[in-house]
């Protein structure tokens, strides 16, 4: 879900840029070597302004050429294959073009470019299952009601001691606490008065963590602050605020983890690094592996860590070693646009608002967690999903932020023309373990 350049944030950004284009973007730079000899944002730049120089001049073989590097590198992810796709059609390779747009909708895809002149040779054949791709479906069902439409949720927890599930809000920056019915309260305001993104409840140490993050152009963020971010440590049962931490320069930490002590592990969409709060100080942990890390989900009893990049899909992650191992898409599972992941037994919820169509779903993985075996809808393409964001697990179910808003407002958290905020809602499914 997922992204902006202008900083509507990090994942939404890209999910709107890979459109007809489909990659004409330039991410920011990382820090440390990538398998290429670069930092993943750095390659992804260099690749992108590839492709575009090949579509600029008409040269569809370069074109393809690049686009098979891409597909690499972005692990077989749905948009890349259609990349190939749209080369092969550009040559003339229609029986090509057609296996890789095959591909493509086994993955459970759609893409306003295969309405395009272009793909009329092959869209009869996939006519079919573009249909079922679009399908709406769900076995999800409302749980908690947002009354304030104005809200624009972003993140979720949920604390069992009193009941609680506490959501953080980026036009009103701010945390409100809500019971089962849905009545709320404001639990804490941003300090800055900046959006707050990232939260995580630690029921043990009785600790509330979050992330304000002052966003480029949004409402009441002066241009002097935008690129900043700060972790802020609220005491959980009275709200009070016990400490902050500022991020790295031009950083969009956006996404947060605790790790089994409680130390928070953030994902900085902006620049693409993995960070650790570790006795007051930050540190980063990746090797440069990342394009756009969004919440990481930590399995009980794991020192590993799974890490949904909104572009490269997702990773098998040491938190030791930083050592990344990313898990097949294999042609038939859509792993990139994801903003949550969360551990559910043998299996990996995501949300992924950064797919088409939009939809949360359920990976069921393989013991060794290498690969997945199989998945399982939880919704999509319904008319009240929206722009899910985030959930939490609590009890064995899953529950997540549908219809947040991001897809009202445009890049500084204004409302389109002609659309309006309506309430979001937390969902509730059962989800396969």
């Amino acid at each position: 879900m997922r992204e902006r350049r202008g900083l509507m944030r990090q994942n939404r950004t890209w999910a709107a840029a890979v459109g007809t284009a489909l990659l004409a973007i330039a991410p920011p730079s990382g820090i440390a070597a990538d398998g290429s000899g670069l930092p993943a944002t750095e390659a992804f730049q260099q690749l992108s302004e590839s492709l575009a120089s090949d579509k600029k001049r008409g040269d569809w073989t370069a074109f393809l050429a690049d686009a098979q590097r891409l597909r690499v590198f972005l692990n077989g992810s749905p948009t890349s294959v259609l990349e190939v796709a749209r080369a092969q059609l550009e040559l003339g390779h229609t029986d090509a073009a057609l296996n890789e747009a095959r591909h493509f909708v086994a993955m459970g895809q759609t893409h306003p470019i295969l309405d395009s002149p272009l793909f009329r040779p092959v869209r009869s054949a996939i006519d079919s299952r573009l249909q079922s791709n679009a399908a709406a479906l769900s076995i999800a069902r409302p749980a908690v009601p947002l009354s304030d439409p104005g809200l624009l949720p972003e993140d979720i927890d949920y604390d069992p001691r009193s009941k609680r599930f506490f959501v953080t809000s980026i036009l009103e920056h701010n945390i409100v606490a809500l019971d089962a019915a849905g009545h709320s309260k404001v639990f804490a305001d941003s300090p800055d008065h900046w959006p707050m993104m990232a939260l995580k409840i630690d029921t043990a140490r009785r600790r509330l963590w979050a992330t304000e993050v002052a966003l480029d152009g949004f409402p009441d963020v002066a241009s002097s602050d935008s690129g900043h971010s700060v972790i802020l440590e609220f005491g959980l049962d009275k709200g009070a605020l016990l400490a902050q931490y500022k991020g790295p320069p031009g950083s969009n930490l956006g996404d947060m983890a605790l790790a089994h002590n409680g130390e928070p592990i953030v994902s900085d969409g902006n620049g693409g690094g993995v960070y650790r709060l570790h006795a007051g100080a930050l540190q980063r942990i990746d090797h440069g592996d990342f394009i756009s890390p969004q919440t990481i989900a930590i399995c009980a009893g794991d020192r590993h860590a799974f890490v949904p990049d909104y572009v490269r899909g997702v990773a098998e992650f040491d938190l030791e070693t930083g050592a990344v191992t990313w898990l097949p898409m294999e042609n038939r599972h859509a792993l990139d646009g994801i903003d949550g992941l969360y551990c559910h037994g043998s299996s990996l919820i995501a949300v992924q608002n950064g797919t088409s169509p939009a939809r949360v779903v359920a990976f069921a993985l393989d013991p060794s967690k290498a690969a997945i075996l199989q998945q399982t809808a939880i919704e999509r393409a319904t008319s009240t999903l929206g722009a899910p964001t985030h959930g939490v697990i609590v009890d064995g179910a899953f529950f997540y932020i549908a219809n947040s808003g991001w897809d009202a407002i445009d890049e500084h958290g204004a409302t389109k023309p002609s659309t309006r905020m309506t309430p979001a809602v937390i969902m509730r499914s059962v989800p396969p373990r």
